[in-house]
């Protein structure tokens, strides 16, 4: 792959529902910070150099301006509107990224502040010899397939998370399709493509912070 800048596609449209209060998850606060704020700080620290992607709903982005007008937060980032699902968000993310950059770019979900430097360059260096990079955590459960009615092997699955990093021109291609219901994530929407997603050790911190039980668990890896 052609070396070029690094983005990374910070999604964060979400509403909270899950979540059951009035707050957007997103704008939580974890050890007195709020979520969101501690998710971009992940890629500022990785690198000064990442050029950070915020999709907002445009609901949300005089709420997040007095936020970080209330924290002090100056991590250098561009903010644009999010769309109708997470495709359409990532779509408009993608769009304020030139047409003809190279390098690669990443799709993170806002309410994933726990990702590490560590994990981040695995994902980039693969994506950067790879085109396309995933992580993923072993099923440390037993599963069961409603369908069948009976066990399967966990041994056969894996949990998907993100961020999930590309190539630019790759990605851009792939999201120019049309949208479909099956394309829950960006593995899959560059998968139907015909491209072949790496897989890459994910961490198990790297929790999804959705429900109540979530911000205990945040809470606890904030004071460790």
């Amino acid at each position: 792959m052609i070396p070029g800048m690094d983005y990374i596609i910070i999604v964060a449209g979400g509403k909270g529902l899950r979540m059951g209060g009035d707050i957007p998850k997103q704008f939580m606060t974890v050890g007195g910070k709020p979520i969101l704020m501690r998710t971009i700080d992940c890629f500022h620290q990785y690198s000064d150099d990442i050029r950070i992607i915020l999709v907002l709903p445009e609901a949300h982005r005089k709420y997040w301006q007095e936020l970080c007008a209330e924290y002090h937060f100056d991590t250098p980032h561009e903010i644009v509107q999010g769309g109708e699902t997470r495709f359409h968000s990532v779509s408009n993310g993608l769009a304020a990224i030139p047409d003809d950059a190279t390098g690669v770019v990443g799709v993170h979900d806002g309410v994933r502040p726990f990702v590490d430097c560590d994990m981040i360059k695995r994902l980039y260096d693969a994506a950067h010899e790879k085109g396309a990079a995933i992580p993923v955590t072993p099923v440390i459960e037993t599963l069961r397939s409603v369908v069948s009615g009976k066990n399967v092997m966990r041994s056969d699955y894996v949990l998907v998370q993100t961020p999930q990093v590309f190539d630019i021109q790759l990605l851009k291609r792939a999201y120019r399709q049309t949208y479909r219901e099956q394309f829950t994530d960006d593995a899959s929407v560059v998968e139907s493509i015909g491209v072949t997603v790496t897989l890459v050790e994910g961490r198990r911190e790297n929790i999804k912070v959705t429900t109540p039980f979530d911000m205990v668990i945040a809470e606890a890896l904030v004071n460790n």
